[in-house]
Order: C-alpha cells, then sequence, then structure tokens
C-alpha cells in the first residue's frame, strides 16, 4: 500500500514508519521543516512537504494515497488553549481527510485515547464503550478529544474504513523524551519526592510504543470500518506502584499526597485532572479481532531500558 502518515517524525510516528516499510508498504510522511524531511528520509520515508494547517495539501496527500494514518497533533497550542485548542484544530483536519476518502473504502488510522472511554465503570473499558460527550465537566481533561474520535468513526457512514487506536495513557521506549513518564520522573526530582494522589489505587494503562505500532499496521491492513482499538499491553497498574518503581530508581521517597495539595501550586498543578482519574482497558476485542500480540516490555520492566534513569 501507499501510505500517507501525519506526524511520523514524532514519538509514536517514528515507530509506525518502520514498521510499515518493513511490512512492504511505501510511505510517505508530511514534513514541515528540513529536520523533520531529514527524519522522515532517514527513517526510509518519502517526504511530502506541507503542514497539518493546510487542508487543501492534506486532502491531495490522502487522495493519491491508499490509507492513511495521522498521529500529528499541535502541541503548539497547548500552553495557550490546553487540550481544548488542540481538539479544536484536529476535527477539521479528519473531516478533510473524510472528504477526500469518501466512498473509497480505503482506510484512515487515527491516534485516540484511552482516556476517552472515561471512568467510573466499575470496569476496564473495552474498544466497544463509546466516547464520552465533551463538554464543559470534562474541560482540561482527555475527554475533550472525544468530538474528534467521534468524527473518525463516523466517517465509516461515508465509505471510509476510518479507526481510531487509542493509546495508553503511558506510552513507553527507549526514544520517549516527553511522554507521561519522563514528566513523572521530572516532577519528582522537581519535588524531591515521587507523589502519588491519596491512596494510589487508581489504576493506570501502559504500552511499549513499538507494539502502538505493529497495532497501527494491523488496523491499516485489515481492521474494520467505524472501530476502536485498544493500544494497551498494561491494563491497569495502581499509580502507588508506578511512583514506588519511579522513586526506587530515584532514591527518593514516594509520598501520598493530599486531595488539597494536589492542584497548582500544589505537586501535580494542571495534571491534577488527569493524575487523579482511573484508566483500566481492555484490550481483549483488539487482539482477537486484529491478531495483535504486544511483545516488548511493560512499564515497570522497561523502566530498567538505560533511557529513563540512565546511570550516573
Amino acid at each position: 500500500m501507499r501510505v500517507f502518515v501525519a506526524g511520523g517524525t514524532g514519538h509514536s510516528g517514528s515507530y509506525i514508519i518502520p514498521e510499515l516499510i518493513a511490512a512492504g508498504h511505501e510511505v510517505t510522511g508530511l514534513a514541515r521543516s528540513d529536520a523533520a524531511a531529514a527524519a522522515l528520509s532517514a527513517l526510509g520515508a518519502k517526504v511530502r512537504r506541507g503542514d497539518v494547517q493546510d487542508l487543501d495539501g492534506l486532502k491531495e496527500a490522502a487522495s493519491g494515497s491508499d490509507g492513511v494514518i495521522h498521529v500529528a497533533h499541535r502541541q503548539d497550542l497547548l500552553p495557550s488553549g490546553g487540550m481544548d485548542a488542540v481538539a479544536a484544530a484536529e476535527l477539521p483536519i479528519m473531516l478533510a481527510y473524510g472528504e477526500a476518502l469518501a466512498g473509497t473504502g480505503k482506510p484512515l488510522v487515527t491516534a485516540g485515547s484511552i482516556g476517552s472511554p472515561g471512568q467510573h465503570l466499575g470496569r476496564p473499558a473495552t474498544e466497544e464503550d463509546p466516547a464520552l460527550p465533551a463538554g464543559e465537566e470534562h474541560k482540561g481533561t482527555l475527554r475533550i478529544r472525544n468530538v474528534v474520535e467521534r468524527a473518525v468513526v463516523d466517517l465509516a457512514e461515508q465509505g471510509v474504513r476510518s479507526s481510531v487506536v487509542r493509546i495508553a495513557n503511558i506510552a513507553h521506549s527507549t526514544t520517549d523524551r516527553a511522554g507521561f513518564l519522563p514528566t513523572l520522573i521530572a516532577l519528582a526530582k522537581e519535588k524531591g519526592f515521587v507523589g502519588y494522589p491519596g491512596d494510589g489505587a487508581n489504576l493506570w494503562n501502559a504500552v511499549h510504543i513499538r507494539d502502538a505500532a505493529t497495532l497501527f499496521r494491523l488496523a491499516l491492513e485489515k481492521g474494520p470500518a467505524g472501530k476502536y482499538w485498544h493500544a494497551v499491553e498494561d491494563g491497569g497498574i495502581p499509580f502507588r506502584d508506578i511512583a514506588e518503581a519511579i522513586a526506587s530508581r530515584l532514591g527518593l521517597p514516594a509520598v501520598s499526597v493530599p486531595n488539597d495539595a494536589l492542584m497548582t501550586p500544589g505537586y501535580f498543578g494542571f495534571l491534577t485532572n488527569i493524575v487523579t482519574q482511573s484508566y483500566p482497558a481492555s484490550n481483549l476485542i483488539t487482539r482477537r479481532t486484529l491478531g495483535w500480540e504486544p511483545a516488548q516490555p511493560g512499564l515497570l520492566a522497561d523502566m530498567d531500558n538505560g533511557h529513563y534513569f540512565p546511570a550516573g
């Protein structure tokens, strides 16, 4: 297949492109800078110069491909507008892809979040749990992305083989520089201890990004239209276990942070709404339908890969 990838130089994209090429696909990546173009070429992809804000360019690229994988996000909008702004910018991109691919049956695979199915289900979230409406009550949380994910899935009604790969909250690897785990590590070094909310029993999920890349390929190749897939290996790790694992490697104490000390200027600050939630998730439907089987180290084991806690 000729596959167009937007976001190919990011954490997930830099694993997705080699995964696709190894499987025999021809990949073209979107680059808005010389540095991005060089990085894409080094991964073995062809380069298309452009920007995700150029909707006509995206439609042209999608029309000329056999399938699209979109893992690009407007991270530049986070400081001023947060996730709300990122989601607002992403929605017209998805609709542009839909316009280009309507009636073709070609695949469109985009990145989503395990935070979308919501919390308080009393069980792990499954791939069949719909995204919850994004409203004021979810402002500042991962659930604001629901409107984007819903729009992608709904493109199936227009003849697009669309699907969303919900990536685990912690996507880890030897090249993870700006993910949630590095953020927790940096926070611990700044504060002098590793905090966890309350009793730390809230559950978090994780996946190795190399395994997630394999799932994107499988969804592209054979995923049915209008589906969610769960890129989850560790389906529910108590936050306290994650904090204690970080603490043991940094030689710092792991400390419970009471609710009144979580918010700004407390320990977690703007991350509080996300950190305090519980995100248990299942990958059973994904594995059964697509034959996906995670093969990389789990989160706690991967903390010893030499990247997160380099010697010295």
